[in-house]
């Protein structure tokens, strides 16, 4: 596999019940990760949970031709790295299952620049705060690291904070694609999330770049309005996560 992309998913959202089975695309939201993965050059695995809750996403792995590994159902990380043991990787690209419209370029460069000598390349701060194009690169030797001393029940969703504690870590932030990149919430976790990506795909396409969408939002100032007010529940809950982790706090919630 040139380019692994491990697709982090499991059905037993809260938020938003079983969000990646929603319908998008030619099928729904997962069959759409894999299939954008593909297009873009990825080489997609399904990384999901042993719970019985996620059978169903064996079942379109086979029925997409997709390895699947399943795993810890809250450690993500161990779930990571056993996949990466199963299937011999040295890296990764983490894909979200909650991000339709991500760049797959981007995704590659990332991986590129994480063997260029990084244990980890961060994404961009624009998809970090909610644009959603692009996610980390990870060796395989830094998730080990991360794992020392943490059990199978410890809920790693945040898993950043777990890698930046190892010594020694190189680590960097991918640029940015553009010098002012547009902001807007195109990743998957509410409601208003499901109208404004649903609309986008109606629009530009399923498979359209993620540089063909940015256009479209730019020429349509308003439309980012659908689901941003969302944005500050969701950093709040982030924040809320990384403060349980700091105060080491690992109960499992989604």
């Amino acid at each position: 596999m040139k380019y692994p992309g491990l697709i982090t998913v499991r059905t037993s959202s809260t938020r938003l019940p079983n969000k990646c089975l929603l319908p998008f695309g030619n099928g729904n939201v997962i069959e759409h990760i894999i299939n954008r993965a593909k297009h873009s050059g990825l080489n997609p695995i399904i990384c999901t949970s042993i719970d019985p809750s996620d059978d169903i996403l064996e079942e379109i792995s086979r029925n997409t031709n997709t390895p699947v590994y399943r795993g810890h159902l809250a450690n993500k990380l161990m779930r990571w790295r056993d996949c990466c043991r199963f299937f011999n990787l040295e890296d990764f690209h983490s894909i979200d299952a909650d991000d339709p419209f991500f760049d797959g370029d981007l995704m590659i460069k990332s991986i590129e620049l994480l063997r260029e000598g990084y244990d980890m390349v961060y994404p961009t701060k624009s998809s970090h705060r909610g644009s959603a194009t692009v996610g980390f690169s990870l060796t395989t030797k830094i998730i080990d690291k991360a794992c020392t001393g943490i059990d199978g029940k410890m809920d790693t969703e945040v898993m950043w904070p777990f890698i930046e504690k190892i010594n020694g870590i190189k680590k960097i932030t991918l640029p940015e694609k553009e010098k002012n990149p547009y902001l807007a919430r195109l990743t998957l976790d509410y409601e208003e999330d499901y109208w404004l990506l649903k609309s986008i795909e109606r629009i530009c396409g399923a498979l359209a770049s993620r540089d063909s969408i940015d256009a479209f939002l730019i020429k349509n100032p308003d439309f980012y309005k659908i689901n941003w007010f969302r944005n500050s529940q969701w950093k709040e809950n982030q924040e809320s996560k990384e403060q349980r982790i700091a105060n080491n706090d690992h109960t499992f919630s989604d």
